[in-house]
């Protein structure tokens, strides 16, 4: 059932776009640190949540501890620090309730354009609400969609889908009265979901076979805790949470760190703890020694071991090579091997989208996301009042929200307090023409959509490094006005041709 709106207006001083971990986070820092400006939160789904909602496949859990993944204003006092999906998703919506962003949520919206004038400096979203049209304005807009399509999963095409007699089931879409109950279950993936869901379900399946075309880095993690737990135990919350968040901050860097000074020795230690785990009961110099150096893609935690465990007791297996084709029973690999199935889960990864799959306007011209270069980590080029939230890949996704959404209520502070009405990162020809290209994370679902998106350029502020301690410097204690953004009182923005989106389909 849709909430009657506590603010009916039509127009406002920030519009923002999602209310799942980012979006929530977000308002709270607005309405504390603005509270004279008026917003509304914009979400497709009729509830909170974003992501947590909708991922419901068995053993849904956070791939960060949730001491760094938490809000940095509202301590997370539950005993696991690899916590189960639905714990995360009571937390945000408590975090939503207790600091009163529910009245300004507007459900059941989906953005279709976004579009900004800079002689009205406003943004003008035309928004999709069961079936209707709305109009919303703005003078800020604060991305929070994500980047991934919520309506679609990544599904690589193979031989013989429609020979397959079994059932198909992609974990963004997981059926609640699926029953795996005694059945023999084939999950193709080597992430973080089919390392989530290997254990969860050979706890009723008869069998499961993990069918990964290459192995990815795996580390056994206790799911709680201890020392935080005890903080929680002698301390008040608020500081046992500071006091165990720092810890895993600085420890985080410090192992960062020592494996970047000798990453050869780094991939040594993440093969040997997998050879410990599983001994002589696993081919593990097959299944669990990666091609790829760590730290180019997200290292999977296995919370106490729960992978291994089954791996050892043998409920379930590792199955490494290149799938062929699906036949009636299950699937047939290259070199021969069959593997029977009753259900087939594809975990076959996300497809990444630009602000939710709006398309942006500037001064009627269509935006190119492919073309847009990516300010700081929090702006694009030409893109005037736009913030977009997204977080890190080689730490807590909630890290980086946290520290763009302070700097969002300083730089709105600092532009009312010199009159400016706009403010864009502004790029030329030059600019754009100097892309960086060279790609340090290579997990499949980037590299497939890595065209279709914003890119680095070639030195600073055009790029941005996953580094928390240099974006706590820059954002939280550096100054708004560095340089580097035009504030103004509405200048045309005159987007580039390099931009557009006309421009960009016909170079195609």
């Amino acid at each position: 059932m849709e909430m009657t709106l506590a603010d009916p207006r039509t127009d406002f001083d920030v519009l923002i776009i999602g209310a799942g971990l980012s979006g929530i986070g977000v308002a709270r820092y607005l309405k504390k640190e603005c509270p004279e400006k008026s917003f509304a939160v914009i979400e497709e789904k009729p509830c909170v949540g974003g992501t947590w909602d909708l991922f419901r496949y068995p053993g849904i859990r956070s791939d960060s501890d949730m001491h760094t993944m938490g809000y940095a204003f509202k301590p997370w006092t539950r005993p696991k620090a690899i916590s189960d999906g639905g714990s995360i998703l009571g937390y945000i919506r408590e975090a939503s309730r207790e600091n009163g962003i529910d009245p300004h949520i507007r459900f059941e919206r989906r953005v279709r354009e976004a579009s900004y004038d800079s002689g009205a400096q406003r943004w003008t979203l035309t928004i999709d609400h069961g079936g209707q049209t709305e109009i919303l304005t703005c003078r800020f807009l604060f991305s929070c969609a994500g980047y991934y399509d919520h309506h679609k999963g990544y599904l690589p095409e193979w031989d013989g889908y429609a020979d397959y007699k079994g059932t198909l089931v992609h974990p963004q879409f997981w059926p609640e009265d699926l029953d795996y109950t005694g059945k023999r279950v084939a999950i193709i993936g080597s992430g973080a979901t089919a390392v989530t869901l290997l254990p969860s379900l050979a706890e009723k399946a008869a069998h499961v076979v993990q069918v990964q075309r290459s192995p990815t880095y795996i580390i056994n993690r206790p799911s709680e805790d201890k020392y935080a737990n005890w903080m929680h135990r002698w301390l008040p919350d608020r500081l046992a949470y500071a006091l165990s968040r720092w810890r895993i901050i600085l420890g985080g860097q410090m192992r960062r760190k020592k494996m970047a000074a000798n990453i050869k020795a780094a991939k040594k230690f993440f093969i040997a703890g997998v050879a410990q785990e599983l001994g002589d009961r696993v081919d593990w110099k097959k299944h669990f020694v990666p091609s790829y150096w760590p730290g180019q893609q997200r290292i999977c935690a296995v919370p106490d071991g729960d992978m291994f465990q089954v791996l050892r007791e043998g409920r379930a297996s590792v199955e490494t090579g290149e799938i062929d084709r699906f036949v009636a029973g299950g699937l047939v690999m290259k070199d021969g091997t069959k593997v029977e199935a009753d259900i087939i889960v594809t975990a076959t990864g996300l497809v990444l989208q630009f602000m939710g799959g709006m398309r942006v306007r500037v001064d009627g011209a269509e935006v190119d996301p492919g073309s847009l270069l990516i300010y700081k980590g929090f702006m694009y080029s030409n893109l005037p009042n736009l913030i977009y939230f997204t977080g890190y890949t080689n730490a807590s996704w909630t890290l980086k929200v946290d520290l763009v959404a302070g700097f969002a209520c300083r730089l709105l502070k600092h532009m009312d307090k010199i009159g400016a009405t706009q403010v864009v990162a502004r790029a030329g020809a030059a600019e754009l023409a100097e892309k960086n290209t060279a790609i340090k994370f290579i997990s499949g679902y980037f590299l497939r959509s890595a065209h279709l998106l914003p890119k680095h350029g070639k030195a600073f502020p055009w790029i941005h490094e996953q580094d928390y301690m240099w974006d706590r410097k820059t954002l939280k204690r550096g100054k708004v006005d560095d340089g580097s953004l035009e504030f103004s009182g509405g200048t045309p923005v005159d987007l580039p041709a390099e931009q557009r989106a006309g421009v960009a389909a016909a170079a195609e």
